[in-house]
């Protein structure tokens, strides 16, 4: 199934599709930049196997750049087998949950680590792998992290 193009406005960053491309700034946090100002690097977004994706993802949150590694969890995601979304998804939702709570969206950090550990908690149930993430632990972990907004 093709997905048609979305409509596209001026001054847009999209593709030929209408999907967002990366062409405008962003800082670390993944905020839109003024066009011209110094960004934070661009991820590459080739896709990559799933023990690349999670070292490379694990390198960007080394770094301090969350929403970074929920990008590139995002590339799996987008171009994992089916049976394995769930799991890609959810890691990538956790990502963007420690995204909102360095934002100090406190809110939003919680609803996305909830979103997330119901996409890991039925990926697990079906028993796919994990490529060596104790899905549980990667939940408890953010949860933690993100409780401490009030």
């Amino acid at each position: 199934m093709t997905t048609p193009p979305r409509p596209t406005r001026p001054g847009r960053d999209r593709d030929a599709r209408g999907r967002a491309e990366q062409a405008r700034p962003r800082d670390a946090l993944g905020r839109p930049l003024p066009y011209g100002s110094p960004g934070v690097a661009p991820i590459d977004e080739t896709p990559r196997s799933p023990d690349d994706t999670l070292a490379y993802a694990r390198e960007l949150l080394d770094v301090g750049r969350a929403f970074a590694a929920h990008e590139a969890l995002e590339v799996r995601w987008k171009s994992c087998p089916d049976s394995e979304r769930e799991l890609w998804q959810g890691l990538a939702q956790l990502c963007v949950a420690l995204t909102h709570h360095e934002r100090g969206n406190a809110v939003g950090a919680r609803r996305l680590t909830d979103r997330a550990a119901g996409h890991l908690v039925s990926y697990a149930a079906r028993g796919g792998p994990t490529y060596g993430v104790a899905l549980d632990d990667a939940v408890a972990c953010v949860r933690r992290r993100v409780g401490d907004l009030g």
